[in-house]
């Protein structure tokens, strides 16, 4: 019998003035807030659409992971992330999920679709694990195969600068007893700024 496999995405949500703080120095906080809506809603309707996969939308801060965020979203399972920095958080969802592979994302690229993530499912059939670059140094994509073990890779992470995966890859290369293979996707990137947010405008908006 095969495995479920989980993809995880990550969100917070969307309160005035602690969503997009890069993009909201340019656009202001409400505009910032209603353009993370609309990327949310954009990632989110088609991957739960899918059904090679388990979706569930993982949110911060936990109280608000079963308020439905205040507006509409289809019916999927949703868990809190948890306290502590963004490693802490992946690792206990990571852990506590029912057996089977996991792929984490977030909510503001507006290159994902089902197929990348049907890619990365794929890579885990012979992969250890799978990340997904992006150009800051970050990952759009992080996915692990969880057999024959769980690995522990998110510890001392530098998130959110120019050695965040190689920090990671440090991190799952580390255990040579078990020599785990790493499968590398394309480079993609995400809506932080306004140069970001308006090249996404001229591709798919045609403004």
């Amino acid at each position: 019998m095969s495995l479920t496999q989980h993809l995880v995405i990550f969100a917070k949500a969307p309160r005035l003035g602690t969503v997009k703080s890069r993009l909201a120095a340019d656009v202001g906080e409400v505009e910032a807030r209603r353009i993370y809506r609309q990327m949310t809603d954009r990632t989110i309707r088609p991957l739960t659409r899918d059904t090679r996969w388990q979706t569930y939308l993982a949110v911060t801060p936990d109280r608000h992971a079963l308020s439905g965020f205040g507006w509409s979203l289809p019916k999927l399972a949703r868990l809190p992330q948890g306290g502590g920095d963004l490693g802490d958080r992946l690792g206990h969802i990571h852990r506590d999920l029912a057996p089977g592979p996991v792929v984490f994302i977030g909510t503001d690229l507006p290159d994902i679709n089902s197929e990348r993530v049907a890619r990365a499912f794929k890579a885990l059939g012979d992969h250890d694990a799978v990340l997904g670059p992006a150009s800051d140094g970050g990952y759009w994509l992080i996915g692990f195969k969880r057999r024959p073990r769980i690995l522990d890779v998110f510890n001392n992470i530098r998130w959110s600068s120019a050695h965040t995966m190689k920090d990671t890859i440090g991190n799952i290369e580390a255990d040579k007893k078990y020599n785990s293979r790493i499968k590398l996707l394309e480079q993609l990137d995400d809506i932080d700024d306004i140069a970001s947010y308006q090249k996404f405008q001229k591709r798919y908006l045609g403004r």
